[in-house]
């Protein structure tokens, strides 16, 4: 699923609905559209559902554990749920997820811009995930905005990789789904400075080319159907999940020899370049093979 987040700044509510709204519609006519809006004027704490278009929509109160209705869910939680059965997820009013996510911002506040513009980290770590800046909805029609964000990593979770795998047209065969994640470790010892975050990097095209054959390489193996492998670039903090292999097969042992030769081959065949950061230092990782995680 490709995530899209849209953030006004200076700008009326009438203005950001219709730029939701007609991103929205332009996102449907290629697949199926879940949309989260937190909405800050629920301030006693209460929720309500929106319907701001698309198939699934959650409505966010201003309290502070951002829960949906009845569903105890963060953002980060309703964004994970709609990664199993939606292709895209809209993300209405949530800046803190301009870090990880590609972002419209609809219109210019002077004073945010300054503030940011103080802040050169912010200010770097933002413009990256900026897709564009515009006044109206009507912008839209220029910005070919499908192409562009389909042009981003997507956001993907063991449970929409498992989904996708017993889809397979060989489900029916199969009698085994393994599966590892591998996620940021803070440390090895008590002794260690713990990490803040991991960042990644990909070697462009050749990252994505080398996944494809090894994910081929490995379905080509008698007894196995489907296999998924996903890792995630950008900044990765403690505890985030990092890393994904996903096994479809007809018996366990095979399930799990696959897994094992997945998440080991991927560390060493596929080039991904690993930043890390300490609250004490940052430095690049230059062995490839060796990662923060097991």
């Amino acid at each position: 699923m490709h995530v899209l987040g849209i953030l006004g700044r200076g700008v009326d509510e009438t203005t950001l609905d219709g730029v939701v709204d007609r991103a929205v519609d332009e996102l449907a006519q290629d697949g199926r559209v879940g949309v989260i809006r937190y909405d800050a004027t629920i301030a006693d704490g209460t929720h309500e559902t929106l319907t701001i278009g698309g198939d699934v929509t959650y409505g966010l109160g201003a309290d502070g554990d951002w829960t949906a209705t009845g569903t105890g869910l963060s953002v980060q939680d309703a964004i994970d749920q709609l990664a199993t059965n939606c292709d895209y997820g809209v993300v209405v009013g949530v800046p803190s997820l301009q870090r990880r996510y590609p972002t419209l911002i609809v219109g210019s506040d002077a004073d945010t811009d300054r503030a940011e513009s103080n802040d050169r980290a912010h200010s770097l770590d933002h413009a990256q995930n900026t897709l564009a800046t515009i006044d109206s909805p009507t912008d839209l029609d220029t910005l070919a905005l499908t192409t562009a964000l389909e042009s981003t990593e997507p956001h993907r979770t063991l449970e929409s990789l498992v989904s996708e795998v017993k889809h397979s047209p060989q489900a029916p065969r199969a009698g085994a789904i393994a599966t590892f994640t591998g996620r940021v470790r803070q440390k090895d010892t008590e002794d260690d400075t713990p990490t803040e975050y991991l960042e990644f990097e990909k070697y462009e095209g050749v990252a994505d080319e080398r996944m494809a054959a090894l994910e081929s390489e490995l379905e080509a193996r008698e007894g196995v159907f489907a296999v998924e492998l996903y890792h995630r670039t950008g900044v990765v903090e403690d505890g985030e999940d990092i890393v994904f292999v996903v096994v479809l097969a007809g018996h366990r042992e095979e399930a799990f020899r696959t897994v094992e030769d997945g998440i080991n081959r991927l560390k060493d065949e596929v080039p991904l370049f690993k930043k890390e950061v300490t609250i004490e230092d940052e430095f690049w990782v230059h062995e490839q093979s060796k990662s923060h995680h097991e």
